[in-house]
């Protein structure tokens, strides 16, 4: 019935069309898509509704319409034509071009075909012509940028067109050319803050994969120049520079991934001593008093995105050696700054946790022992050398400088604790009347107390004297992190139940006094910030994550301060919602050794009732409800050295987390968590990009992807799921992920083309045969439901080869025959 319906309505469609009522005609076609699933009948509906789109002028609507047509029969002239008719007046002459090949080669006798290819091709010449003669255009925006009695909207028109035009390469060059470098050195000496950014950006453009472009622009801006535009106090200015710097690096470096061939190759030869030039002055930025506290970040953020190797593959560290060497004094300048002292440098909120995490990711790229063992000397040379009994703001700084190495390569910094005299200086600081240096001396308490053997060394010595502290000081600064150094020793025991360092309530009480901190709106974000970090510990209890998701004030409180430009909250915001959705690794408990270690009286981890599936899946459901996912979305958009893998990684636990219930993906997806898992899968730990791929394959799976994925994004999509098809994963990854892949393949034959599959994705199902087998033969013994063809075995999943193998076949496109070998052999074992 809804078949001959849908017939019915194309036919009225058509009389409505033939009286020119386009509208109606277009109204009756999309009614008859509704009713059938017939794909000749879609096709023609849809090539009509194109023609509709040309004769009301909506040509975007009419090309869409014409590609979906398409899309089910790929040599649909008339879709063809239409399309291209709807391109050309969209502009996009080269792909109008291409459908009107395409319909010349299927009728080359017709005579339209012809003409349309004849105009078309000399439109796209005129075009080209009009596009490469911009010599009058370039100079004429110059003209008007540099004429100081230019009008607001044509001086910004102009900016933006030279912006633009510089990041084409036939407008980068014509720029180039055209002496451009040194009309853009003008709009810089203009002090102007709207041209100098145009005039940096336009820069960037221009040095954007040209390595011999941006070697001249960097010798004719000079390395000095830019380092001082990047120097100075604004937010803006000094984000622009360092894109600049970082076109320039990649450009040097090869990362553009451009072939150079010819004359650039031989204008080029080494790029060697002009990134070590960029380099040094990049490190003398660190410790300049000129340097305003967002240069000194950009600077920061430069050093770790270029200097360590980005795959530890690469033999040659030597970029790495070359810093340690020369730079790393400076950076521990930089970690051990006390912003309460006079002597202090400009400083932002983030600038010391980025100075730790360039000194991690050195130490990190260090390949051995006596690389290391340079490393740890220079450290304790600089700090030993700070300590002086006649100065205490020296020894104050030699403290700050181990907190701050603690907060990076965190094995090294428990070396340097070892030293002479630095757990002696930590404790007369605690006692100190000083407020600074009881601030200094606290952090360092907190940072020090990471490993449970030396958590428990501070709890005997150190808890009595913080508990002083808190009690004494008005000082609303160290009493909260006073707080927090009490909430991580007590957090010690980590999950373990039965590993509490403090009495019975005393974590729970600690944590009211967060959440009560985290809720005072009146005090900075500093204070609050710690507030979460004490919570981040806390709430590995699991009465405390429990109170806490249910404090809605203090979780909403938390979420908008992982919203805000003070990015070092994000990893102490990610580990507490990892700790509310219990999304850590968790050791799998072997019954056997429980009972060998009872009997030998070992310590035996216990699990807390709280932590249970049923307690976290309502504090999934109140972090939803608290908007969890916007915030999770503000996070991962977050352009800093600061949103780490670590850190990336944890996001990605708590997706996943939060992705489990397949009714909560709608709610996911309405709030943007879509579109942030994607760089979440791309960039990251390994661990990481699996736990947001498959958060994505779940998603997929049961989501509409024109809603959760729109556009071209849906492409994106693709890899993560592709490379989660992988024998070495668990088999509820594999077999989501297909299911992922499927349903984005039933959206277009497009999609299913361009996904990345080769023959060996295909042994993913012929490789869990044999555990499927296995599994038959359990049986027996273990009567498992079928669910699906999905075999279940308690916590263990293994899908049903055969139906991994059809969905395999479907998304690839491929008949179930043409397997072969591999798919006799899994018909054999089905």
């Amino acid at each position: 019935m809804a078949e001959a319906e849908a017939v019915q309505l194309k036919e009225e469609g058509n009389r409505h069309f033939q009286l020119q009522d386009y509208k109606a005609a277009a109204k009756s076609y999309s009614q008859a898509l509704k009713l059938t699933k017939d794909k000749a009948l879609l096709a023609t509906l849809y090539r009509n509704l194109a023609a509709c789109g040309l004769k009301t002028e909506s040509y975007a609507q009419a090309a869409s319409d014409a590609s979906r047509a398409i899309d089910i029969n790929s040599s649909d002239i008339k879709a063809l034509y239409r399309r291209s008719q709807a391109l050309e007046h969209l502009g996009e002459l080269a792909q109008a071009f291409k459908d009107v090949q395409c319909c010349a080669t299927l009728e080359p006798q017709n005579p339209n075909f012809q003409e349309t290819l004849r105009r078309l091709n000399a439109s796209i010449q005129e075009k080209l012509r009009v596009q490469y003669s911009t010599d009058s255009r370039v100079q004429n925006m110059f003209e008007i940028l540099l004429d100081g009695n230019s009008e607001a909207d044509k001086l910004e028109k102009a900016a933006r067109n030279l912006i633009v035009l510089s990041r084409e390469e036939a407008g980068a060059e014509r720029i180039f050319q055209n002496n451009g470098v040194a009309l853009l050195l003008q709009l810089l000496d203009t002090k102007r803050p709207e041209l100098m950014l145009a005039a940096i950006r336009t820069l960037s453009g221009m040095c954007s994969g040209h390595r011999a472009r941006a070697t001249a622009i960097l010798h004719a801006v000079r390395i000095d120049r830019i380092c001082s535009l990047m120097a100075v106090e604004d937010e803006e200015l000094p984000l622009t520079v360092c894109n600049l710097l970082q076109a320039i690096i990649d450009a040097l470096s090869g990362e553009d991934k451009r072939e150079h061939r010819g004359t650039e190759e031989a204008l080029v030869l080494d790029t060697k001593k002009d990134r070590k030039q960029i380099t040094n002055h990049l490190l003398d930025m660190l410790v300049s008093k000129k340097v305003s506290g967002q240069g000194r970040d950009q600077a920061l953020n430069l050093l770790s995105k270029n200097v360590p190797r980005k795959d530890l593959a690469i033999h040659d560290n030597s970029h790495t050696i070359y810093v340690v060497d020369n730079g790393l004094r400076k950076i521990l300048k930089v970690v051990g700054q006390v912003p309460d002292l006079p002597s202090c440098l400009p400083l932002t909120d983030n600038t010391r946790m980025l100075a730790s995490i360039l000194i991690n990711k050195l130490y990190d790229d260090l390949r051995c022992d006596p690389e290391r063992d340079n490393f740890r000397k220079i450290c304790e040379e600089y700090i030993t050398g700070k300590f002086d009994p006649q100065d205490m703001d020296k020894n104050v700084i030699a403290i700050q400088t181990v907190s701050g190495i603690l907060q990076g390569p965190f094995d090294l910094g428990n070396q340097l604790l070892g030293l002479k005299g630095v757990m002696e200086m930590m404790v007369a600081l605690c006692s100190s009347e000083r407020e600074t240096d009881q601030l200094v001396a606290v952090e360092a308490l907190i940072h020090a107390s990471t490993k449970l053997s030396r958590a428990t060394f501070i709890i005997t010595n150190g808890v009595s004297l913080l508990k002083n502290i808190y009690k004494t000081t008005q000082n609303e600064k160290i009493k909260i992190r006073t707080l927090v150094g009490l909430c991580k020793l007590g957090s010690a025991g980590g999950t373990d139940y039965g590993l509490r360092q403090f009495a019975e309530g005393s974590t729970e009480k600690l944590a009211k006094h967060c959440r009560k901190w985290l809720c005072n709106t009146s005090t900075d974000t500093q204070t609050r910030r710690w507030a979460v970090e004490g919570l981040a510990y806390l709430t590995l209890d699991a009465d405390v994550k429990d109170d806490f998701v249910q404090d809605i004030p203090a979780l909403q409180a938390m979420l908008e301060l992982a919203k805000t430009p003070d990015k070092t909250i994000l990893y102490s915001v990610a580990t507490t919602l990892v700790n509310c959705t219990n999304s850590y690794d968790v050791k799998e408990v072997i019954p056997e050794l429980v009972q060998l270690a009872k009997f030998s009286k070992q310590h035996v981890p216990e699990e807390h009732p709280k932590d249970k599936k049923d307690f976290v899946d309502k504090r999934v459901n109140r972090l939803l409800k608290a908007g969890v996912i916007s915030a999770l979305a503000c996070m991962v958009k977050a352009d800093n050295a600061i949103l780490t893998d670590q850190t990336k990684e944890l996001l990605a636990r708590v997706f996943l987390a939060l992705c489990d219930n397949p009714k909560d993906r709608g709610t996911i997806v309405a709030q943007g968590g879509g579109k942030a898992l994607i760089p979440l899968a791309l960039e990251g730990t390994d661990v990481g990009k699996v736990k947001a791929a498959h958060a994505l394959a779940k998603i997929a799976a049961v989501s509409n992807p024109d809603i959760a994925f729109p556009g071209e994004r849906v492409y994106e999509v693709v890899r993560p799921l592709v490379r989660l098809l992988d024998t070495q994963r668990d088999g509820l990854q594999n077999y989501e992920a297909l299911l992922g892949l499927t349903n984005l393949s039933a959206q277009s034959d497009k999609l299913r083309q361009a996904l990345p599959l080769s023959h060996d994705h295909m042994r993913v199902a012929p490789d869990f045969t044999s555990s499927w087998l296995h599994l038959q033969q359990e049986r027996e013994r273990h009567s498992p439901a079928i669910i699906q063809e999905n075999l279940q075995l308690g916590d263990m999943f293994i899908p049903d080869p055969v139906a991994m193998a059809r969905m395999l076949c479907y998304v690839i496109g491929r008949p179930s025959w043409s397997w072969g070998w591999d798919y006799c052999h899994l018909n054999h074992a089905g």
